[in-house]
């Protein structure tokens, strides 16, 4: 069965993955728990290739595992969005209150609708079953598919697709599904081709999820580091940029990584469910200074040098002094940078400028004040300082504050007046 690739750009990938990262057991042990989803996705590209012409070296599918670890919105991602052939959303509960597959749908979504004005077509959008959701939690948009998993089986509308590796007594249900699959992927290509559209900037796009991510948590990344032009001299700018947003200590270390330290970050609390925001701590203490009920926990990023830079070190005192208990710190430390501070040096400058703070954490967050010395490090331990500073947000905030008070609320999009009290931890 041999499919042409008329009609698209022949160097794009013939289909997008867009799956819902898994969040990491906590075992020192555990495994990725999304390699299940990698071995599937190379059983579809081995299959496709085998049912299509595409050149050799020319990339058969796409799934953002293939980009560097913090990487929240590629270029690559938006390419491959852009000119794949066919989308396959992989269906599980966690999928439709993820963010980034909501974007990911919606600007696949918009590409199809560009290209229907002028040529109205089927979709090209295969729903792939990773694990059974009620179809009363499914959004609209993935209602309005004409799709019905019924017609690949009864065992796998059941279970789904994890649910068929994982017992052996349905593996070659599983064989037969995901050939089938690979089937109706190239089929799908062949039958409606979609020209190329234009890459869409993420920032821009509304999830196609928007009702059922609207309800989910929210955390507050703030960075509290110096851009590039605002270093000493003699300061190695080599793990700094433009815009605070761009610091990352591990830059030049053995564990180097182009990417910010906050996109590793925000990376990390999406496989968390949670939206999130990033800023500076120029940009966001005035609302923390202010806020009486967020809407969600803070996580501060802290550049050791703002411990001795007098305008983040008035900064960093003034938020203190509110002293919010839901504020997770987590000081990144690179044993290569000569001028970072360890042991009782760093705790000695951290009590100065954050004496509540520092009093307030335990375990866990106090661990991760104490310098974190690499990249490994800090991925492992900041799912545990969101969480509790999560747990700290929901133990001093009340569930349904009184009416006859208001406060600006932080939100994605901007402040909104809503109802709040008075009531201070």
């Amino acid at each position: 069965m041999e499919q042409k690739r008329s009609g698209a750009d022949s160097t794009g990938p013939y289909f997008f993955l867009s799956y819902a990262h898994t969040p990491r057991l906590d075992f020192n042990d555990a495994p990725d728990p999304d390699m299940w989803v990698h071995r599937l996705f190379r059983d579809l590209c081995e299959y496709v290739m085998y049912m299509t012409d595409s050149p050799v070296g020319v990339q058969i599918g796409f799934m953002d595992r293939e980009t560097r670890a913090g990487e929240i919105w590629s270029h690559r991602r938006s390419e491959a969005l852009a000119t794949c052939r066919v989308f396959v959303p992989l269906y599980s509960p966690r999928y439709f209150i993820n963010d980034t597959c909501g974007r990911e749908w919606s600007a696949f979504s918009q590409r199809q609708a560009d290209h229907s004005m002028s040529s109205p077509g089927l979709p090209v959008i295969v729903p792939a079953l990773w694990a059974p959701v009620p179809a009363h939690n499914l959004p609209h948009a993935a209602q309005s598919l004409p799709y019905d998993h019924e017609r690949f089986g009864r065992e796998y509308a059941t279970f789904g697709l994890y649910g068929l590796m994982k017992l052996r007594s349905f593996r070659q249900q599983y064989e037969k599904i995901t050939f089938l699959l690979a089937q109706t992927i190239a089929a799908t290509a062949q039958v409606n081709p979609l020209p190329v559209g234009r890459p869409l900037d993420f920032a821009q796009l509304p999830s196609a999820f928007e009702q059922r991510t609207s309800a989910r948590r929210i955390l507050r990344i703030v960075v509290a580091a110096p851009s590039r032009q605002e270093l000493p001299p003699g300061r190695p700018e080599q793990c700094y940029g433009p815009s605070a947003l761009d610091w990352n200590p591990y830059r030049e270390s053995d564990t180097d990584t182009t990417r910010p330290l906050a996109e590793i970050a925000a990376t990390i609390a999406e496989r968390l469910d949670y939206r999130y925001t990033v800023e500076s701590l120029d940009e966001a203490v005035g609302g923390l200074l202010t806020e009486r009920r967020p809407d969600g926990p803070t996580l501060m990023l802290l550049d050791q040098w703002a411990l001795s830079d007098p305008k983040r070190q008035a900064l960093l005192a003034r938020m203190d002094e509110a002293a919010p208990p839901w504020l997770g710190v987590i000081v990144p430390s690179n044993p290569a940078d000569s001028d970072d501070k360890t042991g009782l040096e760093l705790q000695t400058a951290l009590k100065q400028t954050l004496p509540r703070t520092v009093r307030r954490v335990r375990s866990v967050p106090r661990a991760a004040m104490a310098g974190v010395p690499s990249l490994a490090e800090f991925d492992a331990l900041l799912p545990h300082v969101i969480q509790w500073a999560a747990a700290q947000f929901l133990r001093f905030t009340p569930s349904h504050p009184p009416p006859g008070s208001t406060t600006r609320r932080f939100r994605l999009g901007g402040p909104v007046e809503e109802a709040s009290d008075d009531r201070r931890p």
